[in-house]
């Protein structure tokens, strides 16, 4: 079954690599134009050439997602150039993991601003077109961390599980403007971030995922498409995990 996107722009962020680009290239491939949002611009900027070079649309946008002021000044730009952003996936994310007690307050208000206050910021910007034109899809990429806790990451896991009931809440207040709200939760997918993890803690790891594997960035992004199309309007309020079998 091919998905239906007629006509739509999405905007993703932290676009420029991992599974932030996944989305983007998948979006584009299915016709989205999409707005590559990240921190660095020549980092959205790639993901941006990459989807032209392959037939889609897409232009790439640097912004501090942490910023409000930024955020709000972005919205508005974006609004005032394409009238209507249809899709927004929130995927911005960092970690700064510690035990809690050799955490720093920075580290903490780093990882809550960036990965759920930005949520926030983008939704406020850029939601209420969608309620007027009666259709629009937010998805955000939280993560098992979120549902399930681990050690050493009380800041993404409270960010995490802090966007899971932002959605929630979000799907109740918009489902009667038709406007969608749903979460997707990666498990341990090979990307930049996960890289870093040594041999021997993903030896420990990969007996707890039944299906025996890392995943790929991209079977997110198929899930964060089908929840962006026209084939998933009857679905809000979720959290859908892409963990191979962890958090079942």
């Amino acid at each position: 079954m091919s998905l239906t996107f007629d006509n739509k722009v999405a905007l993703v962020t932290g676009a420029g690599r991992g599974i932030g680009r996944a989305i983007a290239e998948v979006l584009g491939k299915a016709g989205v134009t999409v707005i590559c949002v990240s921190y660095s611009e020549s980092s959205c900027g790639s993901a941006a050439d990459a989807i032209n070079a392959t037939g889609g649309k897409a232009v790439a946008k640097a912004v501090d997602v942490a910023d409000p002021a930024a955020v709000a000044a972005a919205s508005e730009e974006l609004l005032n150039e394409y009238g209507n952003i249809d899709i927004l996936v929130n995927n911005a994310g960092i970690t700064k993991d510690n035990l809690l007690f050799r955490m720093s307050e920075d580290d903490w208000a780093s990882v809550i601003d960036t990965n759920l206050n930005s949520c926030f910021y983008w939704v406020k910007g850029l939601a209420r077109p969608m309620t007027r034109k009666r259709w629009g899809r937010v998805i955000n990429i939280t993560s098992i961390s979120g549902i399930m806790g681990n050690a050493g990451q009380t800041n993404y896991a409270a960010a995490k599980a802090g966007m899971i009931g932002f959605t929630k809440s979000l799907a109740k207040e918009l489902a009667s403007r038709k406007v969608t709200a749903n979460c997707v939760a990666p498990g341990f997918i090979k990307t930049d971030m996960t890289s870093r993890i040594a041999d021997a803690a993903m030896d420990k790891i990969l007996p707890f995922i039944p299906l025996k594997r890392m995943g790929e960035a991209n079977d997110i992004a198929n899930m964060v498409s089908y929840l962006a199309s026209e084939e998933a309007n009857y679905i809000t309020g979720q959290v859908f995990t892409v963990d191979g079998g962890m958090a079942m």
